[in-house]
């Protein structure tokens, strides 16, 4: 009887400790990401000055679009209804114009070979990132 109260107390202890480890990390400010993405680009790219200078101003443009949609997106979700076919279609669409207008943008900076690689790594983050996703879900499930 003694084994079995302490065994419920020590798996009571060890699911409240994992519960507990869901911390956040401090998150980096909008510059920093930038700067960092545009390092990472230039390594993996080989960008010259003139592109990184470019791809900056891209990529912040890019940025505060994205944080404008994200108050957009909280702003909707606050108010607990859900956003119509109309107006589902009307992000979906807006938001594909953007990656279109983004892309456009990206090949006005990138030379031809860039450009290639920088779609295939685009490939490869978009299957890794699926991937990932479909293993979340079928964690989920079970």
């Amino acid at each position: 009887m003694k084994k079995l109260a302490i065994l419920a107390i020590a798996f009571i202890g060890l699911t409240t400790q994992a519960q507990e480890k869901k911390t956040t990390r401090e998150q980096l400010s909008p510059e920093q990401r930038v700067d960092l993405q545009v390092k990472k680009m230039t390594l993996d790219l080989d960008l010259n000055e003139k592109q990184q200078k470019d791809m900056k101003t891209l990529l912040v443009k890019q940025q505060q679009k994205r944080e404008e949609a994200k108050a957009k997106r909280e702003a909707i979700k606050s108010d607990d209804v859900k956003p119509t076919t109309e107006q589902r279609y009307a992000m979906k669409s807006k938001m594909l114009d953007e990656q279109i207008a983004h892309k456009a943008e990206m090949k006005k900076i990138l030379s031809e070979k860039q450009m290639e690689k920088w779609e295939a790594q685009k490939a490869d983050r978009k299957e890794h990132f699926d991937g990932k996703r479909k293993e979340m879900r079928h964690k989920s499930k079970k």
